[in-house]
């Protein structure tokens, strides 16, 4: 059990680094967050694994590849109740068009703001928000 009479300092979370995304195909993937969503590969990235980067200003997006995804809605009928990953677009509607053109379905937010939900190759969840959303 911990000490609870001494105070420690006081931890700040400061800021987002990266989220990790488990993929089973990275060509598949890659072409997904790299020509579909337009996302910027990291430079210079060394892995010991199979795997790539995104850059996304100072926030990174790493797929990692893994022989075992389980996607896991637990509410197929409105992604934004599932665990998701959330990016601001600046036009929602070119977003959209571009994602349907490539064969991704998307779904409105149900609280009716100005975002929607699509999925990637593996059924990984994004929720795509127009900014300012979130400011």
């Amino acid at each position: 059990m911990r000490d609870r009479s001494v105070r420690a300092a006081i931890m700040r979370v400061i800021r987002p680094l990266h989220a990790a995304i488990l993929v089973g195909d990275l060509e598949r993937s890659a072409h997904f967050y790299g020509e579909v969503l337009g996302l910027t590969p990291a430079r210079d990235r060394a892995l010991g694994f199979a795997g790539l980067w995104y850059e996304l200003g100072d926030f990174q997006i790493h797929l990692i590849v893994s022989a075992q995804i389980c996607p896991d809605p637990v509410d197929a009928q409105r992604l934004g109740r599932n665990r998701h990953l959330a990016l601001a677009v600046d036009d929602l509607l070119a977003a959209r068009d571009r994602l349907e053109k490539a064969g991704f379905p998307v779904q409105a937010s149900a609280s009716g703001r100005a975002a929607f939900f699509v999925q990637d190759p593996d059924g990984n969840i994004l929720e795509l928000g127009e900014v300012p959303y979130g400011k």
